[in-house]
């Protein structure tokens, strides 16, 4: 009997952080049949010609922010999940940061899709409501890749609380747990908190907990983007070791980073802290982009008490004379403190830590102000005649708050260093291509840049370890189950790739440059990707726990 594809002439790198080995890969009904010395005669459908490259397990990003453009019901939707493909990804987790499509209830039909905004290509109607409907939906479209979810706990709260500070009373938890049950019983791998991002900010520790500890009986992971990455770094930090402390859970620092050159030097403390914390028995893992920029949405540069009510509420504000000026005082003299969730509290001013000339417009939602796309906010106000302050404000509201931003200064290139070098942070992208402004060129070039960089030109990391950091890790750390590992029985996700010339080229100036050095992409048994082309095969799968 002929098989569905054989990958011949090849050297394996497993996901294990083995060294490579010369083998072919026979795959049969989406799975690897068997694993076979190097020029077995084994009669096959397909044959790829992998001579001289490496074979590895597809890479698997437990970070996006995909979860708006994989449902957009467009015919440009493929299109712009090109460039994950393009790059060796076969699987990823959406629902990160808090943030995400479902479950959709109670004020959440209102204020998901306001939040939500800056990672979606444009409004669009949501015919979905909980994680089946949403798994429904971009499965009934068609998907390149294997895509899972986390439950957003800013979901969560905007549906039982609205958004607003103070503490979920026992009727408001409750509702809240109800509905994370609800996603976890529909396959979610894990509950993730957005805590520099409302609802997330006005949360505090208790009711994270509480929520938490739903996650032990059936081992499922709870990730953070932690309280702030500059004053308050270190503080929260130990509150996640906290939380998986008493609620008796796995939990994940996500994009671990340090914003600002003032906090750069905290990178290596908190390390210590995370070590420490898992010899003292606490699961604890970490994630990390290789750049020393961020994205994300414009909002997120404004006081917590402007942004309760949700984004009309904010243009409220900001039209206000008084409450503008308030809102500009506390952006340039309050400095984040612990605990931030106060009333009065503030987990991250992005712009005293990085100033603003640290910060870029990435993306806005109409035409009328794509000229401002790439500066930053100090020449926006250049431009305009106005304060920094006042000219990010004044595109704020006439772009409705749909605004994108890069945040430089994170981490710095020794920083990056010390994280790449710690066995326990994954590889991610959070990064999308929204199809508005430039997106982040991790969207494009993530785990290719860890292997030209890093690998080949820095020798910071074997290529077997970058490899493992980019498979079976990650799967580890999520809970995936038969993926990410090359091993007989497991599901055919595999990346072909020529280590010698696999390369990012995607840039801030040109950030929809592909990666080059990828051969092939196979995603549960089919080639998805290769000779630089997607071949237009949805081979991938909703994944559930």
């Amino acid at each position: 009997m002929s098989v569905d594809l054989r990958i011949a002439g090849g050297r394996v790198i497993d996901g294990t952080g083995a060294s490579e080995r010369p083998a072919d890969l026979v795959i049969h009904e989406g799975r690897i049949a068997e694993i076979v010395a190097t020029g077995t005669d084994v009669a096959a459908d397909t044959v790829v010609d992998a001579s001289g490259l490496i074979v590895a397990p597809g890479f698997i990003d437990i970070h996006s922010h995909g979860d708006l453009v994989l449902a957009w019901p467009a015919a440009d939707r493929l299109s712009l999940l090109e460039g994950r493909l393009a790059q060796g990804i076969t699987s990823e987790i959406v629902g990160n940061c808090g943030l995400g499509a479902a479950p959709v209830f109670g004020h959440g039909a209102e204020l998901l899709p306001q939040i939500g905004a800056w990672m979606s290509p444009e409004a669009y109607p949501w015919p979905w409501s909980d994680i089946d409907s949403y798994f429904a939906q971009i499965e009934s479209l068609g998907i390149p890749s294997n895509v899972g979810t986390l439950v957003p706990h800013g979901a969560l709260r905007l549906g039982a609380l609205h958004l607003a500070h103070g503490d979920a009373d026992d009727a408001t938890l409750a509702e809240m747990s109800v509905a994370l049950d609800e996603a976890l019983e529909q396959g979610a791998f894990g509950l993730s908190a957005g805590l520099i991002y409302p609802p997330g900010m006005y949360t505090g520790t208790e009711e994270l907990t509480a929520l938490a500890r739903r996650l032990a009986s059936v081992d499922a992971v709870f990730t953070s983007h932690i309280r702030g990455s500059s004053e308050t770094l270190l503080d929260a930090v130990e509150e996640l070791i906290q939380i998986g402390r008493d609620a008796n859970i796995r939990v994940h620092h996500s994009h671990a980073e340090a914003v600002g050159r003032s906090h750069w030097s905290k990178l290596a403390h908190f390390l210590d802290i995370e070590e420490e914390a898992r010899r003292a028995g606490i699961r604890l893992s970490a994630d990390m982009f290789p750049y020393a920029v961020a994205a994300t949405m414009m909002l997120a540069i404004y006081p917590p008490w402007s942004l309760e009510g949700g984004v009309p509420r904010l243009l409220d504000r900001l039209r206000d004379e008084d409450t503008r000026r308030r809102i500009e005082r506390d952006i340039e003299t309050v400095a984040p403190s612990w605990p931030p969730w106060t009333e009065a509290g503030w987990p991250h001013n992005l712009v005293m830590a990085v100033g603003w000339s640290g910060i870029r417009v990435s993306s806005v939602g109409s035409s009328t102000n794509r000229d401002v796309v790439g500066l930053t906010l100090e020449e926006l106000g250049d431009t305009r005649g106005q304060s920094p302050f006042d000219a990010v404000t004044d595109l704020i509201v006439e772009e409705d708050g749909n605004v994108g931003q890069f945040v430089l200064d994170i981490s710095g290139e020794a920083g990056l260093r010390t994280l790449i070098e710690c066995p326990d942070i994954a590889f991610i992208t959070d990064a999308n291509d929204y199809g508005k402004g430039k997106p982040h060129p991790a969207a494009y070039g993530s785990f290719p840049r860890v292997l030209s960089r890093y690998v080949r030109e820095q020798s910071a990391l074997s290529l077997p370890e970058a490899v493992r950091r980019m498979t079976s890790l990650p799967a580890t750390i999520i809970g995936l189950e038969g993926r990410g590992t090359i091993e007989r029985g497991n599901h055919a996700d595999l990346v072909v790739f020529d280590p010698e010339t696999v390369m990012d080229r995607a840039t801030l100036a040109e950030p929809r440059r592909k990666a080059t050095g990828i051969t092939a992409v196979i995603v549960n048994g089919t080639i998805a990707y290769q000779n630089g082309q997607r071949t237009g095969a949805l081979s991938g799968q909703a994944l559930r726990r």
